[in-house]
């Protein structure tokens, strides 16, 4: 699958149960609250909010953290004021990465990234230095043992997937943008459960690394995704067969 990253899903399938549990829980929040604000508290009638309020479940997020942080984004409840920023850099070897934001403080967050990628090997960028090697995709996961992969095929890419392939635990369904809620939808109503995911950038040609490369990248990606203004992190590098079955 052109731009997605398998070393990343064993990495997200490795920490989803780790210690970076409430790190986790802190962005869903930031998310859901963002998403409320934005779209409305109805999940029904709010894509963006029922996507988050999935990611939140899964995380095994308890109903009474989901239904706050909706308040905060309706106004129901004082909330912080969060606002949506892209960054974009460069890593070793002159891998690109792209940063979704989430902060209530944007000097603090840029001063932040910005000496992340500098200890790291790497430098920030400018808007339009790292986007352009990606493009902005639907992706939803699911469980590899909930569904066929007959089914699967049938039901996704006739509601207009681009793709399904298997990684891991996990099917990987990428669609066009503009149809990530419809083929979600399509998954729901043909009984397929467990469907999570939303919108990420996919790299559109990664670049392959090994050894010392993956590791310094490998570090650069982890410290930048443990920042908790950090909402998600996307590279367009992917290990050599060799590294991706030592991390595995």
């Amino acid at each position: 699958m052109s731009g997605h990253s398998k070393w990343s899903t064993i990495k997200r399938e490795k920490g989803a149960a780790d210690a970076k549990r409430s790190k986790v829980w802190t962005k869903l929040v930031k998310e859901i609250t963002i998403a409320a604000r934005l779209g409305g508290g109805d999940p029904a009638g709010n894509p963006r909010l029922r996507r988050a309020i999935d990611a939140g479940r899964a995380a095994n997020m308890p109903n009474e953290n989901l239904g706050r942080a909706i308040k905060k984004g309706t106004g129901e409840l004082e909330g912080q004021a969060y606002e949506e920023i892209l960054y974009e850099g460069v890593g070793p070897s002159g891998a690109l990465f792209v940063m979704e934001i989430m902060t209530d403080n944007r000097n603090r967050t840029a001063a932040e990234v910005r000496r992340i990628f500098e200890k790291k090997g790497g430098a920030m960028g400018v808007s339009g230095s790292s986007t352009w090697a990606f493009a902005q995709k639907g992706v939803l996961r699911l469980p590899a043992d909930g569904s066929s992969e007959e089914q699967l095929f049938d039901v996704a890419v006739g509601a207009g997937a681009d793709d399904v392939q298997l990684e891991g635990e996990h099917w990987v369904v990428v669609t066009p943008r503009e149809q990530l809620d419809t083929v979600r939808d399509a998954l729901e109503k043909a009984k397929i459960t467990g469907v999570a995911g939303g919108l990420e950038f996919l790299a559109t040609t990664p670049k392959v690394v090994s050894g010392d490369d993956a590791k310094l990248l490998l570090a650069l990606y982890e410290a930048l995704d443990d920042n908790d203004d950090v909402q998600n992190v996307y590279a367009d590098f992917e290990l050599d067969e060799s590294d991706l079955a030592e991390l595995a």
